[in-house]
């Protein structure tokens, strides 16, 4: 019997990258998840990265501590206020404050190296370009682009013993699919954190982007969002 295919999986502990990671579950790959404490203010997150992890018996999950706050530049890793209250338009007319630069470059270069050493050719990110378009390395050219480097940077690249390959399956899903899709595949959304402006106990403001679009997408799945907010 052939050994299960390995995948790198971006595991942020969010409502995108659970149901990513349930996904490739369901696609037979052994999983590798990793997640990144980068300085992030929400970093309760990493905690439901933590108990994802475990829920879903991964192989190895891997917690890489780098400090993306020691350039700033965003407000989720420096003094810069979250937005709150902004509709749909207002959060697409304009690359938002949240943006952390290159983050999604940075993540993805890590989790390369360590897919390399695994001798694994595929990674998986839960980027989405659908209900949220503001960010720059959350859209399928970013993904394709990607790809290409991965190809083009590694020693199984260059050699041809492996093709790279980023899979991004919720980049053309509404967040109300997303749900759907994990409900589907029994992932249990009260362990995840989205929310960027949480309390001193980690409990969701219910106000950032992030907790509107969680919330919109419940409410269009006809489903009832299971976290406790402020």
């Amino acid at each position: 019997m052939n050994a299960p295919r390995k995948a790198v999986v971006l595991l942020s502990g969010g409502l995108d990258s659970s149901t990513t990671l349930a996904i490739a579950r369901e696609e037979g790959f052994e999983i590798y998840a990793i997640s990144f404490d980068y300085g992030q203010k929400h970093r309760f997150e990493l905690d439901a990265a933590r108990r994802l992890a475990e829920a879903f018996d991964v192989k190895q999950h891997v917690v890489v501590k780098i400090d993306l706050g020691a350039f700033g530049g965003s407000a989720l890793t420096s003094d810069i206020e979250v937005p709150k209250d902004r509709s749909v338009d207002q959060m697409e007319a304009a690359i938002p404050v949240t943006y952390v630069p290159a983050r999604n470059t940075v993540f993805l270069s890590i989790a390369l190296g360590w897919a390399e050493t695994l001798n694994c050719s595929d990674l998986f990110i839960g980027v989405n370009a659908v209900d949220y378009s503001g960010y720059p390395d959350c859209r399928p050219q970013f993904v394709d682009a990607f790809s290409r480097l991965a190809n083009l940077a590694t020693k199984t690249g260059v050699e041809g013993t492996a093709k790279w390959r980023v899979h991004a399956p919720l980049v053309h899903l509404t967040k109300a699919e997303i749900i759907q899709k994990g409900t589907e595949l029994g992932v249990d959304y009260a362990m995840t954190h989205t929310c960027y402006d949480p309390n001193a106990d980690g409990l969701p403001c219910g106000h950032c982007d992030a907790c509107q679009l969680r919330l919109q997408g419940f409410e269009q799945a006809g489903l009832t969002d299971p976290a406790a907010y402020q």
